[in-house]
């Protein structure tokens, strides 16, 4: 008897913190299932368009984006995105035909999640933070399983589809093992110098960009080398420079990027780890048990990216700072542990106690089980 094609299809994204949890899960699937055929849905335009084909998977785009809070113009083409990507979504699933739809979290996961219970095809949902986005909200009632990070999760779903898996991190990017002398030759490093690496999540953090600029004297007068992910839409003073000077030596000691493609490089050469703390930050930092500063994202749902890094604060895994105290505290919070050799191991140490391992594996076990009934 042959054996049947698993179709897996997979939609989410907007941010980094929904795409690299979604790759995950579909590398997990093909190592567990080589001959299953994967295919992703995002949102034309955004973030996920560009990077799941650079991680080797076909992607479908939907004309779809968020309802805005404040009164605006483009609210007037929300509805007819809606009906134009489930109808566009309908088709898709037509097409590929997947034994199972994975959604985790934003607006194109809506749509093809929604069609496919329409279609009664198993939907699997992940759910990254501890407070749940409105779309996996809305499809709980009919999703097959909820894969969770938290305890607690039933005061939002039904408590009989819950699975808890943690969350999915790529494998390739939380490998940090003997990587460390790679890592120093790939950002141009000198060794003996510690390594402060700052990451303000895909789309970058304004504070944590502001405060890093403003203190760039600290890295240079204290010896100290660090690794800046900007995000897209900020240009640093060390980038303006090199522009402008090439041949400049003001900022040798430091390397400013939009976006880091090698973070397992940069995990592995990171001392010290500045940092948003949503979900799948998180979720990474724990498994490459680094030193770290979180300064969350104010405006997040239920302020949930505070309540992430307070909960680690409160197992000493974590230092943590106010969004709004970033551009007077952080560059003196992040020389105190620089100089402070003691807090940074047992920061390192506490956190690792908090990885979960191999939650892209687990939740990837439940969707080759649907797949395969």
């Amino acid at each position: 008897m042959l054996r049947q094609q698993l179709n897996i299809l997979i939609s989410g994204g907007g941010t980094g913190g929904h795409i690299f949890p979604a790759i995950a899960i579909a590398d997990a699937i093909k190592s567990k299932s080589g001959d299953a055929s994967i295919l992703f849905v995002g949102a034309k335009g955004r973030m996920e368009m560009e990077k799941v084909p650079l991680a080797g998977y076909p992607i479908r785009g939907l004309w779809i984006s968020g309802f805005q809070r404040s009164f605006t113009l483009k609210n007037f083409l929300f509805p007819i995105k809606v009906a134009v990507s489930l109808f566009t979504a309908g088709r898709i699933l037509k097409q590929f035909k997947p034994n199972v739809v994975v959604g985790v979290g934003g607006y194109a996961s809506g749509a093809i999640c929604k069609m496919a219970i329409r279609k009664n095809i198993p939907v699997v949902i992940q759910e990254q933070n501890s407070f749940p986005g409105i779309t996996n909200k809305l499809l709980a009632k009919d999703a097959s399983k909820i894969c969770v990070a938290y305890d607690g999760m039933e005061k939002y779903f039904p408590a009989g589809k819950l699975i808890r898996t943690g969350n999915p991190v790529r494998k390739a990017v939380i490998e940090t093992a003997g990587k460390r002398d790679e890592a120093f030759e790939f950002f141009n490093l000198q060794k003996g110098k510690l390594v402060v690496l700052v990451v303000g999540g895909s789309q970058g953090a304004k504070a944590i960009n502001v405060s890093i600029d403003e203190n760039l004297s600290l890295f240079t007068e204290n010896n100290l080398q660090l690794i800046w992910q900007t995000g897209k839409n900020y240009t640093s003073k060390v980038v303006a420079e090199k522009s402008e000077n090439p041949g400049s030596n003001s900022f040798k000691n430091i390397h400013s990027v939009a976006f880091i493609e090698r973070m397992d490089l940069a995990y592995a050469a990171a001392d010290i780890v500045v940092s948003r703390a949503g979900a799948i930050a998180i979720s990474e930092l724990c498994a490459v048990g680094k030193a770290c500063i979180f300064v969350p994202l104010p405006t997040a749902a239920e302020n949930h990216q505070e309540k992430n890094a307070l909960a680690l604060v409160e197992k000493q895994a974590a230092l943590y700072l106010k969004n709004d105290q970033a551009k007077q505290k952080l560059g003196q919070l992040i020389l105190d542990l620089a100089q402070d050799e003691k807090m940074r191991n047992e920061l390192s140490q506490n956190i690792k106690l908090l990885a979960v391992s191999d939650s892209a594996g687990k939740i990837a076990d439940e969707v080759l089980k649907l797949a395969r009934k």
